[in-house]
């Protein structure tokens, strides 16, 4: 059999097959061992090739990719340490339950472990951390091995998707030599032109009388609440807000949950919990008697801790995929179904609850907590708060808000209140890492129009060359970044009560300007020097392309004490109002 011929057939049935499970875009870090595959893939008409030649950041843009764009996107890189650069990424797509089909190239069996050069090993290289592993055969031309090559493409792209969605991992022995036969028959098939095998993945769904046996649970139940975490559904939001109407129980909307901005019903949304929950005469007077909560676990540590100190309500954690999203040990009912169908399910089994006091109780917490607001939004100098609690009017309508960990994330979380502008917000939040946040939020753009990221100076250093792919490919991405020249966040734990070495091992100052590596990659940089110029920057920014990067520079220390005297400000007023309600 000709060698030649044999790899390109096998390739090409492969590639064939992921076209027509649905996989249009494929992410190419360049290399010798993964050739054959990557020319057959370039010579495509229906596969969109990236190339971003640092396959770490090349993991992450394709991450953003696959969650703007919802379907699976393929990574291809050479065999060696390229693919360990896969890994943080694929860690970050498992817990965050994003569809990756990661290809890597191999040497031959007879070239293992023989102290051939770039040859590692790659069995089970993600070990648990993707769903699937197969280490692909040999390149035959057999129809077998067409069948073969045809079918495990199908298989991983279904297991992909299947909720939970995750990373599966093929791994592509080649032997030399490496180029294929380019032809225009290249992708034929001789049989099943529409697909080899079609796989149809349903949603997890639970027996209709679990939704009368917790109907009848919660139709006596006035003190209820929904706490809401990250979803991807964009029809989960009418759902809930229906449901919780229904049963007039308020809505903890995490930011990532897609409902503190669209144009659903807000009446039951409570978006600042995370600043009176700290407050302990709050929480007793705030003690629900169910809890039932959807999608990820939410940012706020002050609602961590507030589920936890109520491990004796019942807590109902619903789960489209299936996984055991419960840290504390808390949950009373794990139900896994998929949260919307839940949602309109057990709305039909319900009683209208009529009893709106604790519903009250919340909504004049979040309405007093966000008059206090008022502080925030009247600072003069540069401030992370404002920054986040300004973003909803600086932004246009149906942007998409891109959102570093550390503080960023938990700023919004803070901040970042109720509008009817539709803005979707994204993060990395399945290993909650700063790794990969640029080149992540540059992947969603390729499908997001008006893409805006907003992330802390360690962050930006840790991924600067992801902006490669914004220079290389023309990709608009708008980039806030609050440099308070540092860690921010460890100045909120407690290694700060530690002076003597805390700048060394935690504030880790990076003293970089940043203006100049922007411009190495034709970016354009504003140092920003007050509100009016942000603002207006920001609401002209729509139209603009390229990168654009707003640096805005901080005190991490006064960022602290701002941060303290608005929770002590808000605690004082939560109190009054408690013992006013008590009296």
């Amino acid at each position: 059999m000709n060698h030649q011929e044999a790899l390109t057939a096998y390739i090409a049935a492969f590639v064939t097959e992921l076209v027509l499970t649905g996989i249009r875009d494929v992410v190419v870090s360049p290399g010798s061992r993964s050739t054959p595959m990557a020319l057959i893939m370039a010579e495509h008409p229906d596969l969109n090739v990236h190339i971003h030649v640092d396959e770490r950041s090349a993991a992450f843009f394709g991450l953003g990719m696959a969650k703007s764009a919802n379907r699976p996107v393929a990574l291809l890189c050479t065999s060696g340490t390229a693919a360990a650069n896969y890994y943080p990424a694929i860690v970050e797509a498992k817990y965050s339950r994003v569809p990756l089909l990661v290809l890597t190239a191999d040497r031959p069996h007879e070239l293992r472990e023989v102290g051939a050069p770039q040859a590692i090993d790659q069995f089970h290289l993600y070990g648990q951390h993707v769903k699937w592993f197969a280490d692909m055969a040999l390149p035959e031309n057999s129809q077998e091995m067409l069948r073969y090559a045809r079918t495990i493409c199908a298989r991983a792209t279904a297991i992909a998707t299947q909720a939970p969605a995750g990373p599966v991992h093929l791994n592509f022995p080649f032997r030399e030599p490496l180029i294929p036969k380019m032809d225009e028959y290249l992708f034929t098939l001789s049989e099943r032109t529409e697909g080899y095998v079609k796989v149809h993945n349903g949603d997890l769904v639970v027996q209709d009388q679990v939704f009368k046996d917790i109907a009848d649970k919660l139709n006596g139940i006035k003190k209820g609440m929904i706490v809401c975490g990250n979803l991807a559904d964009e029809k989960f939001a009418q759902a809930v807000t229906g449901l919780a109407a229904k049963l007039n129980y308020p809505i903890l909307a995490d930011p990532l949950s897609q409902l503190r901005s669209g144009t659903h019903e807000m009446d039951h949304i409570v978006e600042t919990y995370d600043s009176f929950l700290r407050n302990q005469e709050a929480k007793s007077f705030l003690k629900p008697d169910v809890i039932i909560r959807f999608g990820a676990m939410p940012v706020s540590k002050a609602l961590t801790i507030f589920l936890k100190e109520n491990h004796m309500a019942e807590q109902l954690v619903v789960d489209g995929g299936g996984g055991w999203r419960d840290p504390s040990a808390i949950s009373t009912n794990m139900i896994f179904c998929n949260e919307t169908y839940f949602c309109e399910k057990l709305l039909s089994h319900l009683k209208k609850n009529s009893s709106s006091a604790y519903l009250e109780s919340w909504k004049k917490m979040n309405e007093l907590t966000k008059e206090n607001m008022a502080v925030i939004r009247d600072v003069v100098e540069l401030s992370e708060a404002k920054l986040f609690y300004q973003l909803a009017e600086f932004l246009p309508a149906e942007s998409t808000l891109f959102v570093g960990n550390s503080m960023p994330i938990r700023d919004l979380d803070s901040f970042f209140i109720s509008n009817q502008k539709s803005i979707k917000v994204m993060a990395n939040r399945g290993a909650n890492g700063i790794d990969g946040t640029v080149s992540t939020a540059i992947g969603t753009a390729v499908y997001r129009k008006s893409v805006y990221l907003v992330l802390g100076d360690l962050t930006f250093f840790h991924d600067l060359n992801g902006l490669i792919a914004a220079k290389l490919m023309g990709i608009d991405i708008h980039i806030i970044l609050v440099n308070n020249n540092g860690g921010g966040i460890f100045s909120f734990l407690p290694q700060s009560e530690h002076p003597k070495h805390f700048e060394l091992l935690f504030g880790t100052p990076l003293n970089i300007d940043f203006e100049h590596a922007v411009k190495m990659f034709n970016g354009h940089y504003t140092k920003i020097a007050n509100w009016d110029q942000l603002g207006t920057l920001l609401r002209q920014s729509h139209d603009q392309s390229g990168i654009h990067v707003y640096e805005i520079q901080t005190n991490r220390d006064r960022n602290r004490e701002e941060h303290r005297d608005f929770w002590r400000a808000v605690s004082r007023e939560i109190s009054n109002l408690v013992n006013e309600g008590q009296e």
